[in-house]
């Protein structure tokens, strides 16, 4: 496809006082998106924004909106998007991967206009569906149609409230009966009651639920998936013996109306037990019947990866947000300058600011890209299990790396994210409080994804103990390649940032920032395994020797081991042949800021290990970080252009594309309800002795 046809995918941005800064880039910022996002998936999202945008239930709401006004807009919304189509009927038959890639795309789009629906879309939708397929079987495909055509509203309840990671010891009962051929579902007490559940506060009518499995001679069969009828799908009325509610309002995410429910001896047929892995007889006898082992494999993989993705996907496009209202507004904010009483200059040209603001800028680009080749491998892998079962060993290699991968990612996304956007708020100063800023909004909604499919410290423990499973193996098992270091870990370990420098690696070049992030792993992985075997022969037992070694050791461990995936991804993209030579320095530029950047929140390690001694280290990273981030300046509000959806998307009155600050500010205050009325409660608070004199 030629070059400009390619760049009409995306449409012009308006002329305006933004120009001056979008003159200096050297590059054409439509280009340097189609690095960052494929040119198929950016045209599905424009697509849509263009559907929606002429939608009133779409519009943006200028003021905010009661709790069950914003559930009730929500549910709308959610049965428009059904009536709308759209994706196209065609997309159902295509292949697992480009199927999946479409429907992600979509998701990404909603969730930008309206979060509160992409989440009940995917929960109620993906998830459920996902997990259907995954445990259930034929007997089932009937309420997966009616999910999947939303004919039913359905929710997956696991979490209960007293327990949400540990999952194995939720306490909510289902017990066969064979008199009836039925499970009892049972909740003993409240501690017991299935909550947060999404859709389930007022309008879902089947949830599958997650309870530990009892036959009739009280054996215990572990936590196993239901389906379980909540409501009368007709009505919305709770079954008897089936007490459902919402839990109330929330910081952010209103439109989800998130519920809690308690059972009390409630019936269900046997056949509503989801029987891919173990089922039970009409008689009452468990049988397993696991096979097929690497489809299942890949199916699990399915369930329970894919909300991680898509919180990660979600989490860039947030990033990329708060990054974009940053720096548009740094690029046209006036403050101070060389002359007291001379011409004041924008304060994207101030060293602090720029190092406060463009990490993040360069974070949204990396780790979009780096979202992507994950979600490639993950869909790949998923396509590949479903279309043979040989291979087992292989694919359980890569099912962990992926897990592994997945559960250190998605706090360092979400982490990230939730950073920027607090940063942008107070770059943005005062207006930046404004609602019309967006930020806060930005900031409330996305909060929740710091803890939801797994609050973020428990999941990096999980990427920790595989990567101390691979340093202690004889063999590395690292198919995707993440962990192949170790094989390296004595030459690794036994350099430092001198010899690196002799060894003629430069400072500002991509092996110099992946040469640092393995010995920093292979330090912190040895740091780990020796602190847990110490601990272990003062007979410290294993599961407290492991825990006791997180904080200083495992937890970073996670949190290098992403970045580290993040920009070698990142970089393995922007080597590809269908980069413009004149977009090279520029992204070279981005991995720099953001490698540096990493790399000096890891400072402490390098020193307590002895990489480095003296400053030089310190000052290399730092005036590198420094010095790229005065080179990115010119081109930082092109970049911003590369990652922001359209303005009405965006929904910042700090960030129109057409740059037109105080003009958009102007009239946000004076088209506000009410702001130019005197209150309708004046008289209320004049002051009681003013008060006696009219």
């Amino acid at each position: 496809m030629p070059v400009e046809e390619e760049r009409t995918v995306i449409p012009d941005v308006p002329r305006g006082p933004l120009c001056a800064y979008r003159s200096k880039a050297q590059f054409n910022w439509k280009d340097f998106r189609l690095v960052l996002e494929d040119k198929e998936l950016v045209k599905i999202k424009y697509d849509i924004w263009r559907r929606l945008e002429s939608e009133p239930l779409f519009a943006p709401v200028t003021s905010t909106l009661s709790v069950d006004q914003q559930k009730e807009r929500a549910a709308r919304q959610v049965n428009r998007i059904a009536d709308l189509e759209l994706a196209p009927p065609e997309i159902y038959s295509k292949p697992y991967k480009y199927r999946v890639r479409y429907l992600m795309s979509i998701n990404e789009a909603l969730h930008a206009v309206c979060p509160s629906l992409s989440v009940k879309i995917a929960l109620g939708v993906g998830l459920f569906t996902n997990s259907l397929l995954a445990m259930g079987t034929e007997r089932h495909q009937h309420i997966y149609n009616q999910a999947w055509n939303r004919e039913i509203i359905t929710c997956l309840a696991i979490t209960e409230v007293a327990h949400g990671s540990n999952t194995k010891r939720c306490r909510t009962t289902a017990t066969y009966d064979p008199a009836t051929q039925e499970f009892i579902i049972h909740t003993p007490d409240f501690e017991a009651a299935k909550c947060w559940v999404g859709n389930l506060g007022k309008t879902a009518s089947m949830a599958l639920l997650f309870a530990i499995l009892y036959t009739a001679d009280g054996e215990n069969h572990g936590l196993q998936g239901f389906l379980v009828p909540i409501r009368d799908p007709k009505t919305l009325l709770p079954y008897p013996g089936v007490t459902v509610g919402d839990i109330g309002e929330k910081i952010g995410l209103n439109g989800i109306d998130n519920g809690f429910v308690m059972f009390n001896h409630y019936r269900i047929p046997r056949e509503m037990l989801l029987n891919r892995t173990g089922d039970v007889t009409p008689e009452g006898v468990y049988e397993s019947t696991f096979s097929e082992p690497g489809k299942i494999l890949g199916a699990v993989l399915e369930s329970f990866s894919a909300g991680r993705l898509g919180i990660m996907q979600e989490s860039s496009n947030t990033l990329s947000h708060a990054a974009v209202i940053a720096v548009r507004y740094a690029a046209l904010r006036k403050q101070f300058g060389t002359d007291r009483n001379g011409p004041e200059q924008s304060i994207i040209e101030y060293q602090l600011h720029q190092w406060r603001i463009f990490p993040y800028l360069a974070a949204a680009c990396v780790l979009k890209v780096s979202v992507f080749a994950m979600t490639e491998i993950y869909l790949e892998t998923v396509q590949k299990s479903q279309a043979e079962s040989n291979g087992f060993e292989l694919l359980t290699q890569i099912v962990s790396e992926i897990h592994a991968l997945v559960s250190s990612s998605k706090p360092l996304v979400t982490w990230t994210a939730r950073d920027a956007i607090q940063e942008s708020r107070e770059a943005c100063g005062g207006h930046g409080y404004l609602r019309a800023a967006n930020l806060g909004e930005l900031r409330n909604n996305h909060d929740p994804s710091c803890t939801y499919e797994g609050d973020n410290n428990v999941l990096g423990q999980q990427a920790s103990n595989w990567l101390v499973r691979q340093w202690k193996n004889a063999k590395v098992e690292s198919p995707v390649g993440t962990a192949s270091f170790i094989t390296r870990r004595d030459a690794i370990l036994g350099g430092d940032y001198d010899a690196l420098l002799r060894s003629g690696v430069r400072l500002e070049s991509s092996e110099f920032v992946s040469q640092c992030y393995e010995w920093l792993m292979c330090w912190l992985l040895k740091q780990s395994v020796k602190q847990m075997e110490e601990a272990s022969n003062a007979g410290v037992d294993t599961f407290t020797a492991r825990n006791n070694c997180q904080v200083y050791r495992a937890r970073d461990l996670s949190r290098a081991y992403a970045e580290y995936y993040a920009l070698e991804s990142f970089r393995s993209r922007c080597a590809r042949g269908d980069v413009k030579e004149d977009l090279k320095p520029v992204l070279f530029r981005v991995y720099l800021i953001y490698g540096m950047w990493c790399l000096d929140r890891h400072m402490t390690t390098f020193y307590a290990g002895s990489f480095a001694k003296g400053s030089a280290f310190a000052d290399a990273v730092r005036g590198t970080l420094l010095r790229m981030c005065g080179e990115l300046k010119d081109s930082a509000v092109a970049i911003a252009d590369a990652l922001a959806p359209p303005d009405w998307v965006l929904n910042s009155v700090l960030a129109k594309s057409d740059g037109r600050l105080y003009e958009n500010i102007q009239t946000v205050f004076m088209t506000n309800p009410g702001a130019l009325e005197r209150a309708s409660w004046w008289k209320d608070v004049i002051p009681s002795k003013l008060k006696s004199k009219l």
